[in-house]
């Protein structure tokens, strides 16, 4: 099972999912997307990529992505899971 599925479905289980409800859930959301490939649980470049990386380099690029910059110019809470402007 590619990292980042895995790392999902242990996110729903724990907030009180079934295992087979958050491997369905996962699933779905991954492919649509673009982490898994259509119809399949196999990773994409991209899927690959965010499996390798920590929850700091995801919420950091993630930002970076919906707010332009770099994933460099922004600071991770932990707390919160977020990233924001520095």
């Amino acid at each position: 099972m590619p990292k980042i599925l895995d790392r999902l479905v242990g996110q729903l289980e724990a907030k009180g999912k079934s295992k087979s409800s958050a491997f369905a859930i996962a699933t779905s959301a991954l492919q649509k997307s673009g982490n898994l490939k259509p119809g399949t649980q196999e990773p994409t470049s991209k899927g690959t990529k965010r499996g390798e990386m920590g929850a700091e380099a995801r919420a950091k690029d993630r930002q970076a992505s919906y707010s332009g910059g770099k994933p460099e110019d922004y600071k991770y809470s932990s707390k919160t899971n977020r990233a924001r402007k520095t």
